[in-house]
């Protein structure tokens, strides 16, 4: 199982792109900015191409200064408040529901991408035939060695029973710049997913019950599957 925990499960990093070694915790976000994988804002402009066209995608990244982005994907890690700006960028165009909808649809993109090309197939061979509670266990382990790379200066904790796994974001990337009276953080839920569906048990559910936008202290997600 070494090599299924070499790649970062969720920002979809390799060691070329993440460092060797976890980036440090930071108290204020502007005075060492951390840095998190690119797939926040790669599978967020797939998926809004696909939901509202490339000229509303294009606009949307121009309105919080990642037209850049839009031309030339990142390739390496990107500043995580580039990514809060997106998020933002996403309500503030299209509204709240409508970006909950897209936000997932990025993380189910993100989700995919992982097992096609981060997770090695032997080591998505070896979890699928785990019992669902051992499998759960296993991924959740490999996520949290590298949850660095996805929730940058925010801090990880997750737990996994026999049918239910709970995972917390304190200082969630995804939300740090909003408001909302609903959960928020589809893009994390939508990855969360496809990975526990995938690898753990297909009827896998993820729900976000706490979110950092709603003043929760954390972004607590949990999934569960029978």
């Amino acid at each position: 199982m070494a090599n299924a925990t070499s790649v970062d499960l969720v920002s979809g990093c390799g060691p070329q792109t993440c460092g060797a070694g976890p980036s440090p915790m930071t108290s204020a976000r502007d005075a060492a900015p951390a840095r998190i994988g690119p797939n926040a804002i790669i599978r967020m402009a797939e998926a809004l191409d696909e939901d509202v066209g490339p000229e509303v995608t294009r606009r949307i990244f121009h309105s919080c200064a990642l037209d850049g982005y839009v031309d030339a994907p990142p390739a390496e890690m990107v500043d995580e408040r580039e990514v809060s700006k997106l998020q933002a960028a996403v309500v503030s165009e299209l509204g709240m529901a409508h970006s909950r909808t897209v936000s997932r649809s990025a993380g189910l993109r993100t989700g995919d991408y992982l097992l096609k090309n981060r997770i090695p197939r032997a080591a998505q061979s070896v979890i699928r035939v785990l019992p669902a509670s051992l499998a759960s266990r296993v991924l959740l382990a490999a996520i949290r060695r590298n949850a660095w790379t996805f929730v940058g200066s925010g801090h990880f904790t997750a737990t996994s029973g026999l049918a239910l796994a709970r995972l917390s974001v304190e200082g969630c990337p995804l939300c740090c710049d909003l408001t909302a009276t609903t959960p928020r953080c589809d893009y994390f839920a939508g990855t969360f997913e496809h990975l526990f569906r995938s690898l753990v048990h297909p009827v896998s559910e993820v729900e976000e019950n706490s979110c950092m936008a709603n003043g929760a202290l954390a972004c607590i997600f949990e999934i569960r599957w029978r």
